[in-house]
């Protein structure tokens, strides 16, 4: 393909997604969304994968964002088009099976901030600079992150987020709760892949129904979310790894989950 803008690497069970676009800071335009949804797809296909890793290349972004070059002259129809195209991406991301990581190393601006709240834990690097800047041009996040940002942090944080347009450091985002950890620059990919080596230890299935239940539930009413939760935990009991846990449990010995 060529312009190819999104590597993807299988490291084992662990699967890495780089948007490459260096010299638009990793700008996220519909090629490289379209090229980034090929990638999910893949990823989907691969029940063995037992995690994915999201991050930019170079040492200055993330993801700076969606390509203002491309959106200058869209017309009403053609802006719904792409921030279609973004929620359809997004939303893919986010209900992967396996658990996602954002290793935010550098900028992670607009579009590329919405990137990483789709994935299920961030962390960042001591550079990182996460924002909703988009009312500074005059539209609003358009890729999830008015309600993404809001579930994470809270209604007020995120108005005050998106309202000022203001970038904030990985200090600050840590402390809001959107990065849940601030490493140095060089040791992010690994700590991220540290975080999948002990999710991968666990049983594949549970972690994946209970991903499914904390996303599912998070905008229910309680009763409604606690009946998602019985019905996942109980779904479980016929697996050949809810027997094989529990035996290693009480067997006093490590569990050898197989996924099924």
């Amino acid at each position: 393909m060529p312009d190819e803008s999104i590597r993807l690497t299988i490291e084992g069970t662990t699967a890495l997604i780089t948007v490459d676009r260096p010299k638009a800071l990793n700008a996220l335009n519909t090629a490289t969304l379209d090229q980034l949804e090929d990638a999910l797809t893949r990823v989907a296909a691969r029940p063995e994968l037992r995690g994915l890793i999201v991050t930019g290349a170079g040492e200055k972004a993330f993801v700076a964002g969606a390509d203002i070059a491309e959106m200058m002259n869209l017309t009403t129809e053609q802006a719904l088009a792409f921030g279609a195209r973004g929620h359809r991406v997004f939303d893919a991301l986010e209900r992967l099976p396996c658990p996602t990581l954002a290793a935010v190393n550098g900028f992670a601006l607009g579009g590329g901030c919405e990137l990483a709240l789709a994935c299920d834990l961030i962390y960042a690097a001591e550079n990182a600079r996460f924002g909703l800047p988009e009312v500074s041009l005059g539209v609003i996040p358009g890729f999830g992150g008015t309600q993404r940002l809001t579930r994470l942090v809270g209604r007020a944080r995120a108005k005050e987020l998106i309202f000022t347009g203001d970038m904030i450091d990985a200090a600050r985002a840590k402390q809001i709760g959107l990065a849940l950890e601030v490493v140095p620059a060089a040791q992010l990919l690994d700590h991220c892949r540290a975080v999948i080596a002990r999710i991968t230890k666990k049983g594949p299935l549970a972690v994946a129904r209970a991903k499914r239940v904390i996303v599912d539930g998070a905008d229910r009413p309680l009763a409604e979310a606690n009946e998602l939760e019985r019905d996942a935990f109980a779904g479980l009991f016929p697996s050949a790894d809810r027997r094989e846990g529990m035996s290693a449990f009480l067997e006093k010995r490590p569990a050898a989950f197989r996924g099924v």
